[in-house]
């Protein structure tokens, strides 16, 4: 551990409201600030990454969740979960749930908070990953069925050929299947058994003081677990992996010989068992079961320290935590072979390097390699070989290197860890792309064919590590590049682990704004529209309405949309409203569909004082047709006609039907043979969703409202947040006077460190969610306020109090409040 006391400070949290940062020139205490020795700021990396989590979230989101543009996904249309085991993570670019890599996620999670703990707690971090960990290992929990796992949860037929957000995934489903279920399958693979129950039993150890009831609940399952995989390996010997299911296609676990397959996951649990229990027959078992079926290199007697830990692969993994737990000189020593071998080379073999310095085990995902092997060397150092620094040093050089590879230390100068620095274009990521249509593959090219396709992806997935470089270093930034552009959850795993270790040797401090929620790139809903065709008494419209949401993916089901005629010269002709008529003789749905358009009217505009505005409806049967999943749904075409007769009694009726004063008419062309272009654009045709204007400029001017963010909820409060200056907020969170209990502790754990600091911060940024009667399980209450009034005692809580406890954390100043 190489953990540095602050030797200068400049407050990220401060400087985001607009205060002065302070420069001391001697500190206290073990508030790390980002470390001279490093230029990234890790702790933000940590903190972005559990974003990256909560974007992969399935099923019904948690109130906690911080991801503006993600909604509830896989429901039926009754609103009950289409997944039989709901929750869980997505588990890369796609909207599979792998049992496998959603339990190797949450292991490597829960070590990392196990080893690193106190830091993420200083850091402000603590609940939040608390948070996603639980969310990860209620789902592998729930996915034990006693004598079969759940293996996979999706169908990938479909899954691998539609590229589309989660929020609309259940409806495109159904319409291409005509069912409201996602298919599933159960398993006794022994890998992914065995890696649920190290997953459980890690959730144990993180859950067992501070929520005990779900921490027994793992434990349960965990021993069940752990005896169902060596019961499977006892009745089908070395074919204890064969039923995988439809993980076979994507996580194939049979690539070795015999017991080599799966005999390091059940090494890798039984250690995590023993950690959880204390009790020595896990051990025992290791020595006497496990161990003398170790793999072993080729045609070597020699002890497998080749290729690296990973989902497949937890042999190191399980080796370090054997000699956490044993102190054993050899496996000790085993973990050195190992990670010389990604180093410098040992016995003959190393990991291949890029020229620019990243060490490269396989293509498919090369950062994912990489950092979990520098989370192998962080705790290696902070534990087995804490005691020699000459090792130690060469280990965490080695390990910071790889880490800082992602950030950008690299010869591209690209940072793989998205909303870290200059990132890529492009990211293999169908709820980030917010794609509507089926043209994804021209997602982050210039082959907009003329502004038809999308090219730019509507979201920032924050702390996600993309797959990384070829061996030669070359990157290709292409959204079909999987091996390069792809995310998946147990990328984010050690790397995320890592930054638990970054963070506690060389500090860091995360962003009290983050996360901003995303407004929207483009309009969400529009109308496209045509000229079909005029004359002396008609005007007929080709206009599509179209779905184009992201921010959430959403579908309606009331939509309607307003075309505006004006009728003075037909009032002047000595002819009556009445002699108009709406029509439809073409649309994209037939009468009975959901996407049927009732057309009628004409219908009196109450916006014009002349009375002489009318409008025709367009009102759908179900607007959830228009839906933002493909090529054909994400637009619904109706062709109407607005007309009166030629004649009435004998007499023409020519000169009294004139579109060109018409206030929908405007800026249509006859022209326009592709409605995908946006000069098709209507902007005098106007949309509404559920009553609420959402398009376009009605006739008086009025226009859409200023966006709000669907999944926002407004919650009633006894917070008044009030603006006094540019840069500084009061949160006023109650006139009922409280007793400071402990000047500085905002957060009332009886302590005052970085997190009260964050706390003060997060009330005054999102009141709502950390104000008073917050929405967020840890927010300031009345008493942190009081004890929180550090400076100018008395004005309320402003961005004031926050520096004034850090200044006080820092050394600059000797007691609260501040004098």
């Amino acid at each position: 551990m190489i953990i540095k006391k602050i030797t200068a400070a400049v407050s990220a949290l401060a400087m985001s409201a607009g205060v002065l940062a302070y420069m001391p020139e001697s500190t206290k205490g073990d508030i790390a600030s980002v470390d001279a020795a490093s230029k990234y700021n890790y702790a933000e990396a940590l903190q972005k990454s559990m974003f990256f989590y909560e974007a992969q979230q399935a099923g019904k989101l948690p109130e906690w969740n911080q991801v503006s543009w993600r909604a509830d996904s896989m429901l039926k249309e009754d609103g009950t979960d289409s997944d039989v085991i709901p929750g869980g993570w997505f588990d890369a670019g796609d909207h599979l749930k792998f049992t496998l890599t959603n339990a190797y996620t949450a292991s490597v999670l829960a070590w990392g908070l196990l080893q690193y703990g106190d830091t993420v707690k200083k850091v402000g971090l603590d609940d939040i990953y608390r948070k996603n960990l639980k969310w990860g290992l209620d789902y592998v929990a729930a996915c034990d069925l006693g004598d079969k796992v759940i293996g996979t949860i999706g169908d990938d037929a479909f899954d691998h050929v539609w590229y589309g957000s989660p929020e609309a995934y259940m409806r495109k489903y159904t319409l291409k299947t005509g069912k409201d279920t996602r298919p599933y399958d159960e398993i006794t693979c022994c890998t992914t058994v065995a890696e649920m129950a190290a997953a459980l039993a890690g959730g144990y150890m993180v859950f067992k003081d501070t929520d005990p009831d779900a921490a027994a609940n793992y434990l349960k399952h965990a021993k069940s677990l752990f005896k169902l995989a060596n019961d499977v390996w006892a009745k089908n010997g070395s074919n204890a992996n064969k039923d995988m299911g439809i993980q076979a296609k994507y996580y194939n676990t049979i690539n070795n010989q015999g017991t080599d397959n799966f005999i390091d996951e059940l090494f890798y649990a039984a250690n995590w068992m023993y950690m959880a229990t204390g009790d020595q027959a896990y051990l025992d078992k290791c020595k006497n079961d496990y161990i003398p079926l170790f793999p072993l290199e080729s045609q070597s007697t020699e002890r497998k320290f080749t290729w690296g830990f990973c989902w497949d692969d937890t042999t190191q993994g399980g080796a370090l935590l054997y000699a956490i737990n044993t102190g054993d000189k050899e496996w000790i020593d085993h973990i050195k072979h190992h990670l010389d071998y990604w180093m410098e080379g040992y016995g003959g073999k190393k990991v291949n390097k890029t020229p620019d310095g990243l060490s490269h085990l396989n293509q498919w995902g090369s950062l994912r390699y990489a950092e979990d092997a520098a989370w192998i060397a962080k705790v290696a150092c902070d534990t087995i070989f804490k005691d020699d620094a000459a090792l130690c040093e060469k280990y965490n050089n080695w390990a910071k290197s790889q880490m800082d590879y992602a950030f950008g230390d690299n010869d591209l100068g690209l940072s793989y860890v998205v909303g870290m620095g200059k990132n890529p274009v492009n990211i293999h990521h169908r709820g980030a792309s917010g794609i509507h249509d089926d043209h994804w593959n021209a997602l982050g090219t210039k082959k907009d064919d003329g502004g038809k396709w999308q090219t730019e992806y509507a979201h920032v997935l924050y702390g996600a590590l993309e797959g990384g470089p070829n061996q030669d270093g070359s990157f290709k930034d292409d959204n079909g590049s999987y091996e390069n552009t792809e995310v998946a959850i147990d990328y984010n795993a050690g790397y995320t682990a890592c930054l638990c270790a970054m963070v506690e040797d060389y500090g860091g401090q995360i962003l009290a704004d983050f996360p901003q929620p995303e407004t929207p790139k483009w309009d969400e809903w529009q109308i496209s529209a045509k000229i079909n065709g005029k004359g002396n008494s008609y005007t007929e419209i080709k206009a599509w309405a179209m779905n184009h949401t992201a921010w959430p993916t959403r579908m309606s089901k009331d939509i309607e949309y307003h075309y505006f005629f004006d009728v003075s010269e037909l009032l002047k002709a000595g002819l009556s409203v009445d002699n108009i008529t709406v029509t439809s003789n073409s649309q994209q749905y037939k009468e009975g569909e959901a996407g049927y358009g009732t057309v009628s009217g004409p219908y009196k505009y109450e916006g014009d004082p002349t009375g002489n505005t009318y409008y025709a409806k367009i009102k759908f049967e179900d607007g959830r047709a228009i839906m933002p999943t493909g090529q054909s749904e994400h637009r619904d075409e109706v062709q109407f006609r607005v007309a009166i007769p030629d004649a009435i009694d004998g007499k023409s009726t020519a000169g009294a039907w004139d579109p060109e004063n018409d206030w929908s008419y405007d800026g249509l062309s006859a022209n326009a043979d592709d409605l995908t272009l946006p000069n098709t654009l209507a902007k005098h045709i106007t949309m509404y969703v559920d009553g609420k204007l959402v398009w376009g400029t009605e006739p008086d001017g009025t226009e859409p409202t200023p966006y709000e963010i669907p999944k926002q909820q407004t919650t009633t409060t006894t917070t008044k947040v009030t603006t006094t200056t540019t840069v500084t907020t009061t949160v006023t969170t109650s006139n009922e006077p409280k007793t400071v209990t402990l000047w500085g502790d905002a957060n009332c754990d009886k302590g005052v460190d970085m997190a009260d600091v964050v706390l003060v911060m997060q009330s005054l940024a999102s009141p709502d969610r950390y104000g008073n009667n917050g929405t967020a399980d840890v927010h300031l209450t009345a008493q942190g306020a009081a004890n929180a009034d550090v400076y100018k005692n008395g004005s309320g809580i402003t961005n004031n109090d926050a520096q004034t406890i850090q200044r006080f954390l820092l050394g600059i100043i000797k007691e609260l409040p501040e004098k």
